[in-house]
Parts: C-alpha cells; sequence; structure tokens
C-alpha cells in the first residue's frame, strides 16, 4: 500500500508541475547575454539530428533590436553545419521571452519558435532555454563544460518548471 501511495504521489506532483505555467527569469540583460554559448545538453529535436557534437549559439543585437542568430555544430559528415535566424524580443518589461526563426522567405520570416530564458546565472555563465510546451529545452553555457554543481542547478530549474531531466542527452565538445 505504501509503494502504491508513493507512487501516485510522484504522479501527482509531475502532473502539478507540467500544468503550471512555465516561469522565466525576472530581468535579462541583453548586452550581457549575447555573445557564443556552447550547448551544453538538450531534449533532443529533428533540426539538431544531425548534430554530432560542438553545438554553439551565437547572439548578436542588430540595430533594430532584433538579435542575430548563428547557430553551428559538426555533423554526422563531419562537416560545420550551421543556421542563421533572427530572435525577436517577445517581453520587453524583462528581455526573457524571445522568439525565434530560421526560415525566411524573401525577408519575411514565416515560422517562430519560443525562445523563454527560464534561468540565468548571475553572472551570465549559464542559461536554461525552453519552451511553454516544454518539448524543447537547452542548457547552455559559456564554457564548453559545466560544472556539476551547476548542471544540478539548471536541470532543477527544468524540473521546477515541469520538465523530465531524463529527456535530455549532454553534448559533446573537442577541447
Amino acid at each position: 500500500m505504501k509503494k502504491i501511495y508513493l507512487m501516485l504521489t510522484v504522479f501527482s506532483s509531475i502532473l502539478i508541475a507540467q500544468n503550471k505555467p512555465i516561469k522565466t527569469v525576472d530581468s535579462v540583460n541583453l548586452q550581457k547575454y549575447v555573445g557564443t554559448w556552447y550547448e551544453i545538453a538538450k531534449i533532443p529535436n529533428t533540426f539538431q539530428d544531425h548534430c554530432i557534437k560542438n553545438t554553439t549559439a551565437t547572439y548578436k543585437i542588430n540595430e533594430d533590436g532584433d538579435i542575430e542568430v548563428l547557430n553551428q555544430c559538426l555533423d554526422d559528415e563531419g562537416e560545420i553545419d550551421g543556421a542563421e535566424g533572427i530572435a525577436r524580443i517577445v517581453d520587453r518589461k524583462t528581455n526573457s521571452k524571445l522568439e525565434v526563426s530560421f526560415v525566411s522567405i524573401f525577408g519575411w520570416n514565416l515560422f517562430w519558435g519560443d525562445y523563454w530564458i527560464l534561468g540565468l546565472d548571475q553572472n551570465y555563465n549559464y542559461a536554461v532555454i525552453g519552451t511553454p510546451s516544454r518539448k524543447y529545452g537547452w542548457i547552455l553555457s559559456r564554457t564548453k563544460k559545466l560544472n556539476e554543481s551547476d548542471l544540478e542547478k539548471c536541470f532543477i530549474i527544468f524540473e521546477e518548471n515541469g520538465y523530465d531531466r531524463n529527456k535530455f542527452e549532454l553534448d559533446v565538445h573537442d577541447n
């Protein structure tokens, strides 16, 4: 009986966490946020299936306030693959909710995806990125490797927002 009660408690907690709104950070200084980030972990997705290691994201603020995005990785053929896109700020009060697009036809961005900053180290050493659907998630770092303590902090942020840490895979980076 205790096992059933424990299982029901755990299952209920997971459902409650998945149904509550995702919480983003209170404020993002975009000048500190831009630059190059190394992908430390992600929920596997179809648009990164070909990436086998050395995944990075580089951000640069445009004159109009939008953010240029360059995602790169080493693909399964040993080549550097890149995707250029644009990010726009959705919540200008906090700068923690953005949308990104990598599809442009004649200068029009047709498809936008959520990019919400759920966690951010006070010194901008790591960032926790998610989406309201909880389908996508990334841990980014300014360095190729994140120490265990900071990695655990990132996973706790995800879990507090209803994510399952077991869905994530760790990335590989050459030294």
